[in-house]
């Protein structure tokens, strides 16, 4: 069974940062994709920033320039910077691995808040 353990989600003011981190209890290596989605009261999940094996980044248009993924095999984590953070920022963000495309596994979702 694999598992996934985020931690780093918090309160913030708008404009401040917050780093989220996530370990994976399998190796990562040969993952098709990690990556980070979040989900706010009301709304569906969306994505927020993917990275592949190969090390290409996908970000939602919403975080480009603000949020930066990266991942780092030999700890199996992937972790997201998230900079200049605004109220709509606000969501339960979820780490996802897919070790085969189209198999998703999710970590139990940290909080991130932040304030106006």
């Amino acid at each position: 069974q694999v598992r996934l353990v985020e931690s780093g989600g918090g309160f913030v003011q708008a404009g401040g940062s917050l780093s989220l981190s996530c370990t994976v209890s399998r190796n990562t290596f040969s993952t098709y994709a990690m990556g980070w989605y979040r989900q706010a009261p009301g709304s569906e999940r969306e994505l927020v920033a993917t990275v592949t094996s190969g090390g290409t980044t996908d970000y939602a248009d919403s975080v480009k320039g603000r949020f930066a993924i990266s991942r780092d095999n030999a700890k199996s984590t992937v972790s997201l910077q998230m900079n200049s953070l605004k109220p709509e920022d606000t969501a339960v963000y979820y780490c996802n691995v897919q070790f085969v495309r189209g198999i998703n596994y999710w970590g139990q979702g940290t909080q991130v808040t932040v304030s106006s």
